[in-house]
């Protein structure tokens, strides 16, 4: 069977992509949640993912013994592995689309992720106002996002066609983080923002990031408890 390792659901962006799309198109697997305590090399986090992916990164994806420990990497191996499932667009050039989006969101949004890191459980939408206010690049990163959620077939389809693909799962963290910190956008990104919200992988990743209870500090830097 095949094993997942993450990281705190309430955090972890790059963990909870590639388990949306293992829970959404119903591929058996094992998931081992290993919590966040800091990222030193003396860490409790560290000590157990290093035992298991020697960048010790989350997350990680075991298939009997063999390991992939890049998202991206992870999904493209997901979609080989289970074709019959259609994890991409079976358009080629939405498939094309949908690969150049997760690449760009794999390697941009500096801003964005850098300042509104995805905390599910919390109301930071004060936070969210002053950043919005103080920082252009913040305002940048939003603005591309919503030129690639306008350029979507229609109002009512996912990212790219009437499926959720690996390029949804690539952009619901960025759903969660415009909910916390209560981005302002245009009503055609709040349709996809419901959309997203509204697919069942997605809710009860939700669901057992807000039931974990857990403060870590690393994490939190706009709370103190």
């Amino acid at each position: 069977m095949l094993e997942l390792f993450i990281g705190d659901k309430n955090y972890s962006t790059w963990s909870m992509r590639p388990w949306l799309v293992l829970q959404h198109f119903a591929i058996p697997f094992k998931e081992h949640l290993i919590h966040f305590d800091h990222f030193e090399l003396d860490s409790q986090f560290k000590h157990s993912i290093l035992k298991i992916n020697p960048t010790g990164k989350v997350p990680a994806l075991v298939d009997d013994g063999f390991l992939i420990w890049d998202t991206l990497a992870i999904c493209e191996y997901l979609a080989e592995r289970f074709p019959e499932k259609y994890l991409w667009p079976n358009d080629f050039r939405q498939r094309a689309r949908a690969r150049s989006m997760c690449a760009e969101m794999h390697s941009s949004f500096m801003a964005l992720r850098s300042l509104c890191g995805m905390n599910i459980d919390a109301d930071l939408t004060n936070i969210g106002a002053k950043l919005w206010q103080d920082n252009l690049k913040l305002q940048q990163d939003v603005q591309r996002i919503e030129q690639l959620w306008s350029e979507r077939p229609s109002t009512d389809s996912f990212l790219c066609g009437n499926q959720f693909s690996i390029v949804d799962a690539f952009y619901a963290p960025v759903v969660m983080r415009f909910v916390g910190y209560g981005i302002p956008i245009s009503s055609f990104s709040q349709q996809y923002v419901q959309k997203i919200l509204a697919v069942p992988a997605v809710q009860q990743w939700i669901q057992e990031a807000k039931a974990e209870f857990r403060f870590v500090e690393c994490e939190e830097p706009y709370r103190t408890e």
